[in-house]
């Protein structure tokens, strides 16, 4: 059972992690052979202060 873990900052609508979900749940089961109820897709959101990227919060980035 292949678990899928996607991990992005916060701010996606839960209409458009619905789509997301069930677009690479069907990608992953087409390239895996195995119907789509044995993939598990496990979405994880961070906040921008809990994101470093160049050794800076993304949060102190945005204020610049």
């Amino acid at each position: 059972m292949p678990v899928v873990t996607i991990a992005g900052n916060t701010g996606i609508s839960e209409e458009k992690v619905r789509e997301m979900v069930e677009e690479v749940t069907a990608s992953v089961a087409k390239a895996y052979g195995l119907p789509e109820s044995t993939i598990t897709i496990l979405v994880q959101e961070y906040p921008a202060e809990h994101v470093g990227a160049g050794g800076k919060l993304l949060s102190d980035l945005h204020k610049e």
